[in-house]
């Protein structure tokens, strides 16, 4: 058997022997490959599925590349479809190896969506539907598991690697992937229909400006005053709704960071992708069973303060953190970033004001629109629009405060000219004219540029 070098075949006997027999009127052939129009039964798949399991070492496993271990897990299935004398089609045979490997290594029927780099989001309502996002569209995809069970189990396995537990006590849980994408899972009873799997992909190629001028996102102009922002440590509000593209900008934002700055990041379930040396991530922990052991974003951003960071950037402000965000943006630590879910940027400030009173800080409304006024120097906000595409719809500035209220000046707007019957948003990006307030803390900070002559229609 040629698996023995390989160490597979230890559990052979007792497989066979717990396998049902072949039943005494089955032709007397040995070929388990035929032609692809025959078909084997679905109780046949799944008894050669299980006695491939059964023969499989761990170590061995472990020990091979998925693309040698294909091989020679569709070695294997063809031996034993021999000698159960199962009718195995070449296409089913390929196709139940590379399931096997999928399962072992990678996340089961999911795995060919997510080395798809055109899927974005993956869905899964259960084991029989599963939608996927591509190229701003929601489909719904041929892939589904085998049972509820199996589709528990490869959320259990997503939630163990980063030690945290989904089941009916526990039902719901944020995690991620090894590759940084965001990961969230509801179990029954509060998934009517099984397990229900919300999958946010992240490219496996750093995001910067030039990518996002090339999806469309933003023009050269727009990237320029980011950039600038961004250099003169300008704190930064990202601000946007569900799947707008938020982080996607926030990870283009944080690579124009300084690679000998210190910066600290905290988030729920870690999915920025920082390129810099000196990074330390910190991840919020959900209570114990016995309700303990709470680690919130509001805990986390008050010891980054005494970690002596440089910037300070949150994933995503929710809820009382941002009191600490705003004390820390006011206290030395410039150029922090965080993102918010808000429709505009003047929503944006209004929900830091909530977030505050949240915080249960005894502030008076004109106290916390002082603290975002000298804080917050941009808000950027982001949208995803009927067609699917991300853009950046306004840049805008905080210049201060005029009696009561916050001032703002847009800087940058996307102007949507018409919408064609298909979906397709048109529009185009323009300058208000503004000189952005920015330009002055530049100069302090001995970034070269001709003020006089700061166009901000001109190319990077």
């Amino acid at each position: 058997m040629s698996f023995g070098a390989v160490g597979f075949g230890r559990r052979r006997a007792m497989a066979e022997e717990a396998a049902p027999a072949p039943q005494a009127a089955a032709p007397e052939r040995s070929i388990s490959v035929v032609t692809a129009a025959q078909s084997a039964p679905p109780e046949a798949i799944a008894e050669l599925r299980v006695l491939c399991l059964a023969r499989l070492e761990p170590a061995a496993v472990a020990a091979l590349t998925p693309e040698r271990l294909a091989t020679e897990v569709e070695r294997l299935i063809s031996e034993i479809a021999t000698d159960r004398r199962v009718h195995l089609n070449a296409v089913e045979q390929r196709m139940l190896a590379q399931e096997l490997v999928n399962d072992m290594l990678g996340l089961g029927p999911l795995q060919p969506l997510l080395d798809d780099e055109r899927v974005a989001d993956i869905m899964v309502n259960g084991p029989n539907k599963v939608f996927v996002e591509r190229g701003g569209k929601v489909e719904l995809s041929n892939v589904k598991f085998r049972d509820e069970s199996h589709l528990a189990g490869i959320c259990q396995r997503i939630a163990a690697a980063v030690g945290r537990r989904v089941d009916e006590a526990s039902p719901m849980v944020d995690a991620r992937l090894k590759d940084g994408s965001r990961v969230n899972i509801v179990f029954p009873p509060l998934a009517l229909d099984g397990p229900s799997m919300s999958i946010r992909k992240f490219s496996k190629k750093p995001i910067d400006f030039e990518r996002l001028v090339g999806f469309g996102a933003l023009t050269r102009p727009v990237a320029k005053i980011l950039s600038l922002a961004s250099a003169s440590r300008l704190n930064i509000i990202i601000s946007g709704g569900t799947g707008s593209g938020k982080t996607t900008m926030m990870n283009a934002l944080s690579r124009l960071i300084h690679e000998k700055e210190r910066v600290i990041t905290v988030e729920d379930a870690a999915e920025l992708q920082l390129q810099q040396p000196h990074v330390v991530r910190l991840e919020t922990r959900p209570m114990s069973l016995e309700g303990k052991g709470e680690i919130t974003q509001r805990d986390l951003v008050r010891n980054a303060l005494r970690m002596r960071p440089d910037r300070i950037i949150i994933g995503e402000v929710r809820g009382g953190e941002a009191f600490d965000m705003l004390q820390a943006m006011n206290t030395g630590h410039e150029g922090s970033m965080a993102t918010i879910h808000a429709n505009n940027p003047r929503e944006a400030i209004t929900r830091l004001e909530q977030m505050v009173a949240m915080g249960g800080m005894n502030l008076s409304n004109e106290a916390v629109r002082g603290q975002i006024a000298a804080a917050v120097g941009m808000v950027v906000q982001v949208m995803r629009l009927s067609d699917g595409k991300r853009k950046v719809m306004n840049v805008t500035e905080i210049t201060g405060m005029e009696g009561n209220v916050v001032q703002m000046q847009d800087i940058f707007v996307f102007r949507r000219t018409r919408t064609d019957p298909d979906g397709t948003v048109h529009g185009e990006f323009r300058a208000t004219g503004l000189r952005p307030k920015c330009l002055d803390e530049m100069t302090r900070r001995g970034i070269h540029y001709d003020p006089a002559n700061f166009d901000p229609q001109r190319a990077l």
